[in-house]
């Protein structure tokens, strides 16, 4: 798999807007469709930092949710337009945190937030390590580099 260096966007946003199928018969959506959003926001960013998921599962890396928290702030609604904001929050050796953040376009009510932890398994299911290119860039600081 080739490498895109390292991942330099750590939040992205993507547009939602909730399908008939996903909502109860009052329209509201259903609690156990948050995930899935979650899991496209994550999708999202990482493509948006030139990596598709499925090379990295032909690469043998995997990540499997380890803990997931959802705060239910304001129901969605079907057919509302929505902006969903994923950030990754921390990469450590063998895991990458997510935050979310769910808001309707037309007024910025936050309906929704939370968080996730991956793990990072191998084809296996042992747990590895998370690939170099996936830690954030060392941002210089330009205090530290003595003089010229």
């Amino acid at each position: 798999m080739d490498s895109p260096g390292h991942i330099k966007i750590h939040s992205h946003t993507i547009n939602v807007v909730p399908r008939y199928a996903e909502t109860d018969r009052g329209g509201v959506v259903h609690h156990s469709v948050y995930p899935v959003w979650f899991e496209m926001g994550r999708t999202e960013l990482l493509r948006a930092n030139g990596v598709a998921y499925k090379d990295l599962e032909a690469a043998g890396i995997f990540f499997v949710v380890a803990d997931l928290h959802i705060k239910y702030r304001r129901p969605a609604l079907y057919d509302d337009e929505l902006e969903l904001e994923t950030t990754s929050s921390k990469v450590t050796a063998a895991k990458v945190e997510h935050t979310y953040k769910l808001v309707r376009r037309r007024d910025g009510l936050l309906l929704a937030e939370g968080s996730s932890v991956l793990a990072c398994i191998d084809a296996h299911g042992s747990i590895r390590r998370v690939p170099q290119f996936m830690h954030p860039a060392a941002v210089e600081n330009p205090a530290n580099q003595g003089p010229k």
